[in-house]
């Protein structure tokens, strides 16, 4: 990624919806379970994990999809490139050093085949079982606004929460603590206007980075809240969960 600023915005397609999945991520702490692959990748329910992802993305509506690649790119691009998901066009675009969530999304944004009215973030290695429809209609309503999926589990210590004013808009992440909270689940929705906010210095975080300063900016961010199924696959205990999860909720990886 060039200097510091702020990235050029071109017209996008009218209601366009595109995503980006960050799947670049080393896996340090479950490493020794991964082999070769990187932590994405790694069979939950006799697929990729990667693939729900994409697969939920897909049956959400939304019909572009790039993965953000880093570590061991290449078994994501073999198995995408042989295994295709009806409905959708997936693109990758590697990393060439780790550039952060924000610098990642705006490195595959930047270099992929096509562009979106709204850009959808998600994680590679985490999934929220959640209707996106309200996520994506604000971002198309909203330009001037971020959105962020939240998502209210019995114990937040591993996360951190968020805390959310009366008219639905963030107003600040809260330090990990026990007990129930509304979390951030990994997935954002950014008008194709709001990417001139996002500055292009490298490595940045949305979370450490560009949401703060957003808020600081008065750039509201929308948090569309929700009790939703929610997963990520970061620790040996939740991978161990991972099957289970996604047999238990096999319906929302029905078409109808």
């Amino acid at each position: 990624m060039s200097e510091a600023g702020l990235v050029p915005v071109e017209p996008a397609p009218r209601n366009e919806i595109a995503a980006v999945v960050l799947a670049g991520g080393f896996g340090t702490r479950i490493r020794h379970l991964l082999g070769d692959l990187p932590k994405p990748m790694i069979s939950v329910a006799g697929r990729p994990f990667l693939e729900w992802v994409v697969l939920h993305l897909a049956l959400q509506g939304v019909r572009k999809v790039v993965l953000s690649t880093g570590y061991r790119a290449e078994a994501v691009e073999r198995h995408f490139s042989r295994n295709s998901i009806d409905g959708v066009d997936v693109d990758w675009v590697r990393e060439d050093r780790p550039m952060g969530t924000a610098g990642g999304f705006l490195h595959a944004i930047k270099k992929a085949r096509f562009s979106g009215a709204v850009w959808i973030v998600a994680n590679g290695d985490s999934l929220a079982l959640a209707s996106l429809q309200h996520v994506m209609s604000r971002a198309l309503a909203k330009p001037a606004s971020g959105v962020m999926l939240g998502v209210a589990v019995p114990d937040a210590a591993r996360y951190g929460s968020l805390e959310v004013a009366s008219d639905g808009t963030l107003m600040r992440f809260s330090e990990k603590r026990p007990g129930a909270g509304m979390i951030n689940a990994g997935v954002y929705a950014f008008p194709h206007e709001l990417l001139k906010e996002i500055p292009t210095t490298c490595p940045l975080s949305f979370e450490t980075d560009v949401f703060p300063a957003w808020l600081k900016r008065g750039i509201p961010i929308d948090v569309v809240s929700c009790d939703a199924p929610f997963i990520d696959i970061g620790t040996e205990e939740s991978l161990g969960l991972a099957d289970n999860f996604i047999r238990d909720h096999a319906d929302w990886f029905q078409r109808d």
